[in-house]
């Protein structure tokens, strides 16, 4: 009797391990999606990594985002005032830590005095990740897309190379000077350029043939999704603020249809969790 009850329960550890197992992201199968503009599957890409209910940028928002199944992780890259490369969205690490401070003006062992801190108070045992401990993270598990919020290009893409993982990588700027810098340093780079306008996703496309561009959804129109597929791009949408609100009410279809209509096919949001049971319950996700 004693040896039946222990096998109940590991045959309920295991199918608990199997189950959490299928929600993990599956890098060579995103890996393939990502490079496929016709795939009919939409990639969910985590806003500063799933960060509701712990911390942007942070370490623990990385780890959620890869066991909850999501496709590519969004962080924000900043330089300390002694070269130490950050994750960090604001210019200061007032918002985000206990400290006070422009990130540019501390070095990095006077940022990691603090904690990183979550809207309304609540405190983490973390502190600021570096980018090559979060990349270390995140490697042969799940995409990282770069948003550049530092000149340090040449710093961004020595640890990407030193850890082997270029093809995990891409990089959004708004500015195309930078994009430049990147693509003369790494031919062999992935950009995300954005595009403000039907002329201006024309221009990127013929500038990089980029795998993917950032669009907005006031131009999210039929053009600009026929330009984008006829070239190979993928199309990356964010629902951030005001759609990330009405997926939270229980209006996340709407939301869904209004982005995808034109050929939207990457969503970039807060609600990760949430925005992957959407995508999944109407067959957009496996």
């Amino acid at each position: 009797m004693k040896n039946y009850k222990y096998l109940i329960l590991f045959v309920g550890i295991f199918f608990v391990s199997c189950a959490s197992l299928k929600n993990t992201t599956d890098l060579p199968e995103v890996l393939h999606l990502f490079y496929d503009s016709n795939a009919n599957t939409v990639l969910v890409a985590a806003h500063r990594g799933a960060h509701n209910g712990n911390f942007e940028n942070s370490i623990a928002s990385t780890k959620h985002a890869i066991k909850i199944g999501v496709d590519v992780i969004e962080a924000d890259v900043k330089t300390t005032k002694d070269g130490y490369l950050i994750l960090m969205h604001d210019s200061s690490i007032d918002r985000t830590t206990t400290g006070k401070g422009e990130v540019e003006d501390l070095t990095l062992a006077e940022i990691r005095k603090y904690k990183l801190k979550a809207p309304y108070g609540r405190i983490s045992k973390e502190v600021v990740p570096t980018f090559e401990e979060f990349l270390k993270v995140t490697k042969g598990k799940i995409m990282v897309d770069v948003d550049m919020k530092t000149d340090n290009v040449k710093g961004i893409l020595k640890v990407v190379h030193a850890l082997d993982m270029q093809k995990e990588v891409f990089y959004f700027d708004n500015d195309y000077d930078q994009l430049d810098l990147i693509k003369e340093i790494d031919k062999s780079a992935q950009l995300m350029p954005r595009a403000y306008s039907l002329q201006m996703a024309d221009s990127a496309i013929v500038k990089y043939a980029p795998p993917v561009v950032h669009i907005d959804s006031k131009f999210n129109t039929k053009e600009v999704g026929d330009l984008l597929k006829n070239n190979n791009s993928r199309i990356w949408i964010n629902t951030l603020g005001e759609k990330d609100a009405l997926i939270r009410y229980g209006k996340g279809e709407e939301v869904i249809q209004e982005l995808i209509k034109y050929g939207a096919n990457i969503i970039q949001t807060d609600e990760p969790e949430m925005l992957l049971e959407l995508l999944r319950n109407n067959g957009l996700h496996k």
